[in-house]
C-alpha cells in the first residue's frame, strides 16, 4: 500500500526515474507474495536480493531530497531524466502550502510557470525523506521476513519424505480393480 501511494505522487510530480523504481518494486513485492504463498523460496529470495536495491534507492532519494554531499535539488534531471522541470508534487501541494505564481518570471519557459510556496506545515524534502524512511523501514522488515520463510521452506524441502520413503517395498500401488480387459486393436490398413 505504501509503495502504491509513492507511486502515485510520483505519477502527479511526473519523477520519471522513481516511478520506475517503484514499479519494479511492486512488481517484487508481488513476486514476494506469489513465492510465499506457492511455498516457493527462490522467489522470496529473489525478492530479499531486490530490499537491499530498495534499501539502497531509498537511501539515495533521502540524500538527494536532504542535499547531503554533492547532491543537489537543481539537477532535477536525475528524477525526470531531463524530460521535464517538474518536482515532487509534494511541493506545491503539501500540508498547509500557499502557492503563488510569479508572474514576468525570467526565469519561467514557455509552457512552465514560476511559483512561491510558503507556509508549509512540513517542508517537501522532509516530507520525501519520511517517505522514503518509511519505505526502508517496510523494506527491512520484508527482508527479515522473507530469509525467515524462505529458510523454513528451504528446511521443509530437504525434510521432505515420499509416501513410504525411497525404498520400493515400503508402499504398494493399489491393483487396477477394472472387469474390462484391455486388448490390442489391429486395423487393416
Amino acid at each position: 500500500v505504501a509503495a502504491l501511494q509513492r507511486q502515485i505522487f510520483d505519477f502527479l510530480g511526473y519523477q520519471w526515474a522513481p516511478i520506475l523504481a517503484n514499479f519494479l518494486h511492486i512488481m517484487a513485492v508481488i513476486l514476494g507474495i506469489f513465492g510465499t504463498v506457492q511455498y516457493r523460496s527462490r522467489y522470496l529470495i529473489l525478492y530479499a536480493a531486490w530490499l537491499v536495491l530498495w534499501v539502497g534507492w531509498n537511501a539515495f532519494i533521502i540524500c538527494f531530497y536532504l542535499e547531503v554531499g554533492q547532491l543537489s535539488q537543481d539537477r532535477d534531471f536525475i528524477m525526470t531524466f531531463n524530460t521535464s522541470l517538474h518536482r515532487s508534487w509534494w511541493m506545491e501541494n503539501g500540508p498547509g502550502c500557499l502557492v503563488t505564481p510569479v508572474l514576468n518570471s525570467r526565469l519561467a519557459l514557455e509552457d512552465h510557470h514560476v511559483i512561491s510556496v510558503t507556509g508549509c506545515l512540513l517542508d517537501y524534502p522532509y516530507i520525501e525523506a519520511l517517505s522514503s524512511a518509511l519505505q526502508i523501514f517496510l523494506a527491512l522488515f520484508g527482508f527479515v521476513f522473507a530469509c525467515y520463510v524462505s529458510k523454513v521452506f528451504l528446511e521443509e524441502e530437504d525434510s521432505f519424505d515420499f509416501i513410504g520413503g525411497f525404498d520400493s517395498y515400503g508402499y504398494q500401488a493399489p491393483q487396477k480393480t477394472s472387469h474390462l480387459q484391455l486388448q490390442p486393436l489391429y486395423t487393416s490398413g
